[in-house]
């Protein structure tokens, strides 16, 4: 937003000229439970994109069109928040607005910041925001990373509180339903028994397979250490006809179950999607050698990576739309599927009574 500053200087420190953080007076002692962070989110998330920022913000720079779409779409002179910015690559899109980003992930944010992006650390059920402050707002591919209903749909009511009226949010999840059924089956589902462990002090627990290559003996150049744009390397095929553990020898030993029967793939929607940081890439005695430590991360050594496991709440057909139906004072105005994600457009049809 360069057209705002005041001394001709960039980034953060001219965020205040627009005066955008709120103190919020309106929480309740109901939401302050939905915003305490879960701690898978903690440990498979944030943790996650805190220690990948790097390696992650280098395999993101293709736009997605129809969010291009939808941002070349608003009128010349609007303010856009994207909620979830990650390292900025829809910042700016449109020459003729103004952009503003958060992310929880402040390595992510430096990395905007360093872009001159006027961006901060922010929680996707607790925006920072005054009531009404931007013209329009996206989310793309944030609230399938958030664990429990409740808070996905605190994150609904936020991108609609920060809205002017008649304002429109853009927000985009990742689909059950994915394009290349093949790809699921690639992911390790997580069972039902840990849904009451997310809400409290627990998470899955990950144990740390032993391996004799130790980080502090990680080589600078590895073969097989590719950082090809937007391509997972993604877990063995779970194999078997129905639930059942899995092998001893699996990377999630008792903890984890293979469910890879149709019936039980197609109601799956918890997941674990793996991130494969090369060894190159590693911090040799930083985030990564303590990830593996605590079993937040393991290691690969036939990819020469460490690998990291992303919480996934993968949305199943209508579940988006009959997530935002409870909002009050918005009204869908689209709603698509597109490149396995489904997506929707919200107008915000009035303001709360303050």
């Amino acid at each position: 937003m360069k057209e705002l500053e005041t001394d001709g200087s960039s980034g953060l420190s001219d965020l205040h000229v627009l005066s955008p953080v709120a103190v919020r007076s309106d929480v309740s002692a109901s939401s302050s439970n939905v915003q305490s962070t879960p701690e898978i989110e903690k440990k498979y998330v944030h943790r996650v994109y805190d220690a990948i920022a790097p390696h992650f913000s280098s395999t993101r720079f293709a736009k997605w069109p129809k969010v291009q779409l939808f941002l070349n779409s608003l009128p010349s002179g609007s303010l856009i928040l994207d909620a979830g910015c990650g390292n900025g690559k829809y910042l700016g899109l449109n020459s003729k607005c103004y952009f503003v980003g958060c992310d929880i992930s402040a390595p992510l944010i430096g990395i905007c910041a360093d872009k001159s992006h006027e961006v901060l650390v922010a929680d996707a059920v607790n925006l920072p925001y005054r009531t009404g402050y931007v013209d329009a707002a996206i989310s793309i591919a944030v609230l399938h990373h958030l664990s429990t209903e409740c808070r996905r749909k605190k994150a609904v009511d936020e991108l609609i509180r920060v809205v002017k009226k008649g304002g429109l949010v853009l927000i985009t999840v990742w689909a059950r339903e994915q394009e290349d059924k093949s790809l699921v089956n690639k992911w390790t589902p997580l069972p039902q028994k840990y849904s009451e462990e997310w809400i409290g002090p627990g998470s899955p627990r990950i144990r740390s397979p032993s391996s004799s290559l130790s980080l502090e003996s990680i080589p600078e150049n590895e073969e097989n250490a590719s950082a090809e744009p937007s391509k997972y390397f993604l877990s063995e095929s779970l194999k078997g006809e129905h639930c059942e553990e899995m092998h001893a020898n699996s990377d999630y030993g008792d903890d984890a179950l293979t469910c890879n029967n149709e019936k039980t793939r197609d109601c799956q929607q918890e997941y674990f999607v793996p991130w494969h940081l090369p060894y190159h890439r590693a911090e040799v005695s930083g985030a990564s050698a303590i990830a593996i430590a605590n079993g937040w991360a393991r290691k690969d050594d036939k990819k020469a990576a460490v690998v990291y496991d992303r919480y996934y709440h993968v949305f199943g057909e209508g579940e988006l739309e009959r997530l935002v139906s409870g909002v009050d004072g918005a009204v869908v105005v689209d709603k698509f599927y597109d490149k396995s994600n489904w997506c929707i457009i919200l107008e915000k049809t009035s303001s709360p009574d303050l």
